[in-house]
Parts: structure tokens; sequence; C-alpha cells
């Protein structure tokens, strides 16, 4: 079984009370090519600059 080198917990965001992240969970194994994909807007830019460190999620956990 692969090593886990990210997990995401629960994360939510929410910007002036409008909710963009509501409860991911997300975990990403060592040697592993993840790509997020979606319609703009879904939340795909927010869960890469948490996992960056440029936001901080209103709720939940970051593991690494």
């Amino acid at each position: 079984m692969s090593e886990e080198v990210i997990r995401l917990v629960n994360i939510s965001k929410s910007y002036d009370g409008e909710e963009v992240l509501k409860g991911i969970n997300l975990y990403i194994l060592k040697n592993e090519f993840l790509t997020l994909l979606g319609p703009s807007g879904c939340g795909k830019t927010t869960t890469l600059r948490i996992i960056g460190g440029f936001e901080e999620p209103n709720k939940g956990e970051i593991f690494f």
C-alpha cells in the first residue's frame, strides 16, 4: 500500500458568507499523479491554495 503524503479532512471554506468548499475529504499518495477537473467556480483553485498554504480553511484539518 502506498504512503499518504497529503490528507484533507472535512475542509470547508467560505467567502463573504458563501460556502465554496463544503466538507472536502481528499488524500494524495506518494508518487501519485492527481488532477482536479471541474467547471469554473467549483473550488479547484481554492483547494490548491489551501494545500499550498495561501488560504486557511474555515473548518477541517490538513495533514502532510
